[in-house]
Parts: C-alpha cells; structure tokens; sequence
C-alpha cells in the first residue's frame, strides 16, 4: 500500500514520465482495475475499513466505536475522521482485523510501515497493530510522519533502528528490504504481510541519484530542489520515491519466486486513497485526497495471483478496499462471525474470471466525509455515493449537491442535478439510508438531508 499515490501516476494506468515496470509486469501477469475505490477520502478512515471491511463510519461512533475518542472533535479541527498525530484514541480490538481472520487460520502476519489507527508511543499509547492481529511489526511510526523522515536517522519513525543496508539508509528500500527478509523467515507456512508505505506522502524526499535522473528527463535541472518538489505534473522527486517503491515490487516479486512460491501467492499494490492535489496525478479524475470527487476516492489497484487470475485481465468492475477482507476471507477460509457486519463483497469470482456479480447492484458504495470546519487538507465536507453510472455528491457546509454520469464522462464535468431531478432523488434516498445505516454522523450547519 502507496500512501496518497495518484491514480495516474504508475505506468499501467498511463503514465509516461514515471518508470514502474516491476508494477507494469505485476498487471501484466495478473488483473489492473480500472474504477477501484478506497472506503475514504483520507488515510485513517480508508486503512480502518481495510482492516475490518466495514465503512469506516461504523468504526468511528458508540456503542460500538472501533476509534474510542477521549476528546472533543471540535476541538480538534480536524476532518472527524482523519486522526490527528498525537491523539490516543485506538482501533476497537472488540472486531476480527483482517490479520487475525490469517492468523486464525494458521498464517504468520506482519506489518511493516505506517499505521496511523491510534496514537503514537511517545504520547503514551500503546495500542500499535501488535495488538491486532501481526505478530511481527517493523519500522512502524512512533511519532508523525507528515514532516519527512526518508534518511537513516528516521526521527519521525523510530529513531532506535539501526541501519543494515548502508549509512544514510534510505527508508524505503529498508522496508522493501524488511519485507524480503519477512518471506524468506516464513517460506515454509502460509504468510499475510502488509507492507504500508510512507511514500509518497509529504514532504516529497528522493535517492540524489534518482531525482537527478527524473530532474534530467523532464528538463528540471535549473529549478532548485524545492521547486522540483512540489511540481503539480512530472514531479522527478516522487518519480524518484515511486521507483524504490516499484523496485521492492521487483524484490518482492522476484523473492517468491527464487523460492518456488510465485504462482500460490497473491500480491496486492494499490494506494489508501486519492493523491494529493499539487504533488500527484489523478490523471483525467477531478481534484484529489479529502474530496469527494473521483480524484480523492478513485486509486490504482493492481492485483496479481498466477494461481487464480489470466495475465493481462483489466477489469472495469467498480470496486473498494472493504471487498479486501470478505475476497482475502474466502481465499484462506476463515468464516466471518455473525455478529461482525461487514460491507465489502467477496470479489474472487471476478478474479477467477467468472464474470462476477454485479457489485453495485446489490450493496451501496457510499462515502462519508463530514468536518465541522475546513482545515489544512483543503477538501469540503461531504458524503457521496454511486449507483451503476450515476454518481451523487452532497455537500454539508452550504446544501448544494452535484451528479454525474461517469459513464459519459468520468473526469465529473457537467453537474446533472438540475437536468435529471429523479436521479437525484433517488441517489439522495439512498445516500441518507445508507447514513443512518452506517451511524454517520451530519455535521452541525446545513444539513442538506431532510
């Protein structure tokens, strides 16, 4: 998992400055998504939902909260669902994560990287994903990661960890590194690792050799490092990160199969949502990360299973990280209890090639994304929600709303809800269903929902 990647910005999904061919091969040999979802505009919601296949709203509110809040979210300021960095709330260990459901089924689990659902060691938290179902966690934050801390000393992760790779280690061939070593200590047992990327949040930092490299190609190499940075298009620092991100694919890739275990394991690359409007591209996709429009909520998907799924298979089938825990469930035959709602669907028949079901059919795909007041990540409160080609936004500051039709036009130009009332209407029902469904909270203000 890539931390707020673009959904343009690897090669298979048409990006022509960045190199990815460790990526590119991975959909090659196996099945690229074209209209896949995170569960949340931002991080902390979108990995809950990720771990427990639930909408992130039902993890977030008592009785039954996976987030136990100690403070006021107005006092945060914040999105109400974005954690702030020192906060000890946690993730509710009363659900089954999705590590447990493996573990349970006698797989070894580890975690190396970003967490960011609960609060730091330094704040005196003590709720890290050990608690949760991964038996082995390395190289995870101790304190935020927002202000960069790419070079060996990692400050912002954990300042204790020793090099093995070199002096001025970079951090994430350390995590690539963790990884391979992870496979090769359970070769021989059923495995689940998430490897969760810092990269390639901000502050944007590269290997010199490599944004050098990307700096030459895209005529960079007069700006000064900064300017290079924050390039909204053709950013030779995140080409430089996404390639040591793409090269621990190649690692990866070519660890299971020095080892015989390639074909009978399956590999997932995908974002936890949209990239960040000014630094990553979403492509032809409208705006970015905390909005509601495919740009924030759209990410690349890329799932590889030579076991399963025929090399070269594109689907179109809309999708979301929540179908991650019911598909990775049926693979590894853990029977979910009866009590633990979960809003994914199992997407194994898509992957088999069976056609599959008509997800959007017969479960809502909805988003909920409500502040009680703007804050630093510059997007509007607002809930959404998409039936078939419809799609169907709500803003909760001033009660305008927009539709769009993403068959005709996925990039969300023209505004339908003047032209088509009935859809509207319909698409609105349903999204104040699935809100009182789900426990969504409305913040104070404009309601928009009667």
């Amino acid at each position: 998992m890539v931390y707020d990647l673009g959904w343009g910005e690897p090669g298979c999904y048409g990006n022509t400055f960045n190199e990815t061919p460790h990526i590119d091969a991975m959909a090659q040999s196996g099945m690229r998504f074209t209209t896949a979802y995170a569960s949340a505009t931002v991080c902390s919601p979108s990995r809950a939902g990720l771990l427990t296949g639930q909408a992130p709203q039902r993890n977030y509110r008592l009785p039954a909260p996976a987030f136990r809040m100690v403070h006021s979210l107005k006092e945060w300021g914040i999105a109400n669902n974005e954690l702030p960095e020192d906060t000890d709330c946690h993730l509710s260990t009363d659900l089954v994560t999705l590590p447990q459901t493996f573990k349970q089924q006698g797989y070894a689990t580890g975690m190396i990287g970003k967490w960011h659902l609960s609060g730091y060691d330094e704040n005196g938290v003590k709720h890290g994903p050990e608690k949760y179902g991964f038996d082995e966690v390395l190289i995870s934050e101790q304190v935020g990661i927002a202000g960069g801390s790419y070079f060996h000393p990692y400050v912002h992760v954990d300042a204790a960890i020793e090099p093995v790779l070199r002096q001025n280690e970079y951090l994430v061939d350390r995590m690539n590194y963790g990884a391979v070593e992870f496979i090769k200590r359970h070769k021989d047992k059923p495995f689940c690792l998430h490897l969760s990327h810092y990269a390639v949040h901000t502050e944007l930092v590269g290997k010199k050799a490599d944004v050098d490299y990307f700096s030459e190609q895209g005529g960079y190499t007069n700006l000064p490092y900064e300017e290079r940075s924050r390039l909204p298009e053709n950013n030779p620092v995140l080409a430089a990160i996404l390639k040591s991100v793409g090269n621990g694919v190649g690692d990866i890739r070519a660890i299971l199969r020095e080892l015989d275990l390639g074909e009978d394991t399956l590999i997932v690359f995908t974002s936890d949502n949209g990239g960040k409007v000014g630094v990553t591209v979403n492509a032809h996709l409208r705006n970015g990360k905390s909005t509601t429009y495919e740009g924030g909520l759209r990410v690349s998907l890329v799932i590889e299973y030579p076991a399963v799924i025929a090399p070269g298979s594109v689907s179109d089938q809309p999708t979301t990280n929540l179908d991650f825990y019911p598909t990775f469930v049926d693979f590894s035959g853990y029977e979910i209890p009866e009590a633990q709602i979960s809003d994914g669907a199992s997407i194994v028949s898509l992957l088999q090639a069976e056609g599959g079901a008509d997800l959007l059919s017969r479960r809502p795909m909805a988003w909920h994304y409500p502040l009680d007041q703007p804050h630093g990540l510059g997007g509007r409160s607002s809930a959404a929600n998409r039936r078939e080609a419809f799609k169907y936004i709500l803003f909760f500051d001033d009660s305008t709303d927009e539709s769009y039709n993403l068959k005709e036009d996925e990039s969300e130009p023209t505004n339908l809800v003047a032209a088509c009332p009935q859809q509207k209407a319909e698409l609105q029902g349903q999204l104040k269903v699935w809100i009182s469904d789900v426990n969504g909270c409305i913040p104070a203000g404009p309601a928009g929902i009667e």
